[in-house]
Order: structure tokens, then sequence, then C-alpha cells
């Protein structure tokens, strides 16, 4: 989904907003995962923290939709929030599952290229690209694989190794395709 830069909402300048007050929750409880499970090794209650954040992911969303309080602010703030979130808990999963570092580092390397390629394509051509399924479903798997590892405390490595493959096949998918969207805006900007 594609959208103009529009300025409609009310909420758009604002910074003290439910949907903003969320996102900043969920950068808090970063801290307490990290905690939980680096020094604890309490997995369990680290995994029950993860999902509280996408609890809060999924409400700061419809709220922010629902209630039109979407504001600039959030639209920073929020994929700030899923990523650091994805990314801490990537690195704790590091800790007891080495092959962790492989969709971590494939993450980083798409957040970095769709943040500079999403800056240009708002500079070149004023559109906002929106999330499209393969990123939704990139992060779909990667929530699944993270929680399968949380809460299974002795998986087995043909498991593990299954569906950390599947999770960092599907970010590749997504991040080629994300790729060619951003590249042919970028060229058609040029026309």
């Amino acid at each position: 989904m594609e959208q103009r830069r529009n300025s409609t909402s009310k909420y758009e300048k604002k910074i003290v907003t439910i949907p903003n007050i969320l996102s900043f929750f969920r950068i808090c409880l970063l801290p307490v995962i990290v905690w939980l499970y680096g020094v604890e090794n309490n997995y369990v209650w680290a995994g029950y923290i993860l999902i509280l954040s996408g609890v809060t992911d999924m409400a700061d969303g419809y709220i922010a939709r629902h209630f039109h309080m979407i504001s600039d602010l959030g639209k920073i703030l929020d994929p700030i929030a899923d990523k650091l979130t994805q990314g801490v808990m990537l690195l704790c999963l590091v800790l007891r599952f080495h092959w962790m570092i492989v969709p971590f580092i494939l993450m980083i390397a798409k957040e970095i290229y769709m943040s500079v390629s999403g800056i240009l394509v708002i500079q070149r051509t004023g559109i906002v690209c929106g999330a499209q399924w393969h990123g939704k479903a990139a992060t779909c798997f990667l929530y699944g694989m993270m929680i399968l590892h949380i809460f299974w405390q002795e998986i087995t490595p043909v498991v593990s190794m299954v569906s950390i493959i599947a999770c960092t096949v599907m970010i590749g998918i997504s991040f080629v395709l994300y790729g060619i969207r951003n590249v042919k805006l970028l060229k058609n900007s040029g026309k």
C-alpha cells in the first residue's frame, strides 16, 4: 500500500497519544526482557514479556487507525520499537542458539537498506510505502521462531534449525521484494 503524504489528522503533530505511550512502553520493556533472559535465565517470563510487547503493538496500531490518532512521532516510534524488540530478542536468543545470528544479521541489513531507500523514495516521490504481505509474513515467521525457542526449553536441533532457516528465507524474500519495489519507485521518479 502506498500513500502520498497527507496532513489530515488532528493528532499528527501531537507527542502524547495513547499509541505513542504504548510504543514507548514497548521500548521500556526491552531491558526487562534482557534481564529476565540473559541475567535471570528466566526464559518463560521473558517470553511472556515479549508477548505483552506484541499485544501492546497490536493495540497501538488498532487505536492509531481506529481512532485516527496517527502522529508523525508514532510513524517513527512504532517501527523503531518493533525493530528494537526483534533485534534485542534475537540477540538474547543468540546466547543459547548461535545460529540466530544469521536472521539477526539479515534483518539488520534489510532494515538499513529499507531505511535508506525508503527515505530516498519519500524525498524523490513523496510516496510513503506501507508494509506489504511479505514483510508481515517475515515478521510472523520471526516471532513464531522466537517464541518457539523461548517456550520450548528442550527444542530439538532439527526443529530449531528448520525454524531458523524458514525464518531467514522469509526475511530474505521480503528483503528482495522490498528492494525491487523501492528500486522501481526510484527509477520511475527519474522519468
